[in-house]
């Protein structure tokens, strides 16, 4: 009884850990949606996530060399899906996404990513049998309530589109979500390597793409900045911390904690951008909060080990 009660303490410190890295993450990716907005003044949205992930991932290399882990031989089903990861989160996902945002403000396409868990839910109970309880369903709907709040005042003109071209980049983060979740729950590949390899992988066919579709970049001193600070903080970081945390949190309640990314760059958009919500707007992101809390308050820290 006494093992039990100190093995139980320990997931829930492990589970309270992951949290607070998961907090982080979504505070450092809300800014992405507000540095992209300046980095669209000057560079194409193809070329900034390639630049950005593919930077990411020469910034992860040293360490990666280093490490033994990355000595062993990676079976071909996993090289698969670190193939997969790549092309659909950073590729795909993000590509979208950055591209979406030339027609949307920052908080719209930032609330939009929230939408993920939507998918999550569905996603994690047929392929990866986490079984979400009625606590966390009911979350997941007042999410989509929330959303719907959002939305009632109506949308500006081109914003269809941008929300159509996130909508795709959606598509490619559930993808990343499920796949990403799989492979740190089993423990078969390390932090470091499942976050380095994919982002390089997404990050080279972006780079490639945007020379094909957008040309040679013309870089300033501004873009420049912009291109270092999102390669190293909002992706090396960011998705380091956000690989760790799933091998503790489903893909689920990671997704639902990235909800509260909104709020923060609500925050920042306002600061910075000088975007400014409506009050319908305001109500719909403090319900997608509370569905937030649902989620975390109602999780059973055993199930998230199954």
């Amino acid at each position: 009884m006494k093992n039990q009660t100190i093995s139980n303490t320990v997931i829930e410190k492990r589970r309270l850990i992951a949290i607070g890295e998961s907090l982080l993450v979504a505070l450092i990716w809300s800014s992405t949606f507000v540095i992209v907005k300046f980095g669209l003044e000057t560079l194409g949205p193809l070329t900034i996530a390639g630049l950005r992930y593919f930077l990411g991932a020469v910034v992860l290399l040293p360490f990666l060399i280093k490490r033994q882990s990355f000595k062993t031989t990676i079976s071909k089903e996993l090289w698969l899906r670190l193939i997969l990861i790549g092309v659909s989160a950073y590729t795909i996902g993000n590509g979208a996404l950055f591209w979406g945002l030339k027609y949307v403000p920052a908080t719209t396409g930032s609330f939009l990513f929230s939408l993920i868990p939507l998918f999550a839910l569905a996603g994690g109970a047929l392929l990866l049998r986490e079984i979400p309880t009625r606590w966390q369903i009911f979350g997941v709907l007042l999410s989509l309530f929330g959303s719907v709040l959002f939305f009632s005042s109506g949308m500006q003109p081109g914003e269809p589109k941008g929300i159509i071209t996130i909508g795709i980049g959606l598509m490619g983060m559930l993808a990343f979500s499920l796949l990403g979740r799989s492979i740190a729950r089993d423990g078969k590949l390390d932090t470091l390597i499942l976050t380095a390899l994919p982002l390089a992988i997404g990050g080279l066919l972006s780079m490639v793409l945007a020379l094909i579709v957008e040309g040679i970049p013309q870089f300033s001193g501004k873009s420049i900045l912009i291109v270092l600070w999102l390669a190293v903080v909002n992706t090396t970081l960011g998705y380091l911390l956000y690989n760790h945390s799933l091998r503790e949190l489903t893909a689920m309640e990671m997704n639902m904690i990235l909800n509260l990314s909104p709020i923060f760059t609500a925050i920042l958009s306002w600061v910075f951008l000088g975007e400014i919500l409506g009050t319908t707007q305001i109500l719909g992101l403090v319900v997608v909060i509370v569905g937030v809390i649902f989620v975390q308050r109602f999780t059973d820290p055993a199930r998230s080990k199954t």
